[in-house]
């Protein structure tokens, strides 16, 4: 019997303001289209049983579970937090861009620094930890995880290679849900990914998220 992680990423969320200001990520909240994204998946989950849901804890994540599990206690597990980015007053004028719209293009190597901040080989030594406690706990059957692009892609990675392989291109819309069942082997089986429960067709729009933030970025600059 297989057990199975449904692999959230948090709703929608605005990091920027109009005038183009960062909106500090560790406070970051939902935007009034991440509640409505978030409700979708409650209805898509709402007669699966889940045994536990993990968040890492930050605002955007704690908010999307407990609109998706409202009856399931929330555990934290900051381990999981997004890849941190560096200061973007920091990065070149002319090398803003390409940084934002290239962040996970192709497979990125272990040493390769989101936006100049954590590197993805750092990413690793704290999420792969994390990934095999949950495994070595055979006390759950299904669990809900609300986590982050960039850690849903590292997670997603591992699953498919066995390696500290980072994959890019898995897409990762806001509120999307990753299917993966695990074997009694330790196994992974990757079901579905990228799954949004609003726009299951993905007809909305054939931006990648980092795209999406580029242009909210430069609209509030210019």
């Amino acid at each position: 019997m297989r057990r199975r992680l449904y692999l959230m990423r948090h709703a929608e969320v605005s990091y920027f303001g109009a005038d183009g200001a960062t909106v500090d990520p560790r406070e970051v909240p939902l935007n009034a289209e991440g509640v409505e994204q978030a409700g979708a998946v409650a209805r898509a989950l709402r007669h699966i049983e889940l045994d536990r849901v993990l968040t890492s804890g930050l605002p955007r994540t704690l908010e999307t579970a407990s609109i998706v599990a409202p009856d399931t206690e929330l555990e934290s597990w900051p381990e999981l937090r997004e890849i941190q980015g560096g200061r973007l007053s920091e990065i070149p004028a002319d090398a803003l861009e390409h940084e934002f719209v290239h962040a996970f293009r192709g497979v990125i190597p272990n040493e390769s620094r989101f936006l100049r901040g954590e590197s993805i080989g750092e990413l690793f030594d704290r999420v792969l930890p994390a990934v095999e406690r949950l495994v070595a706990d055979d006390g759950w059957n299904t669990t809900l995880a609300v986590l982050h692009g960039g850690v849903n892609r590292a997670i997603l990675s591992y699953a498919l290679t066995a390696e500290r392989m980072f994959l890019g291109h898995f897409e990762q819309a806001p509120a999307c849900v990753n299917v993966l069942d695990l074997g009694e082997n330790g196994e992974w089986i990757v079901r579905a990914v990228n799954v949004a429960a609003y726009d299951l067709l993905h007809l909305s729009h054939r931006s990648t998220t980092m795209e999406r933030y580029w242009e909210e970025f430069r609209a509030g600059t210019n």
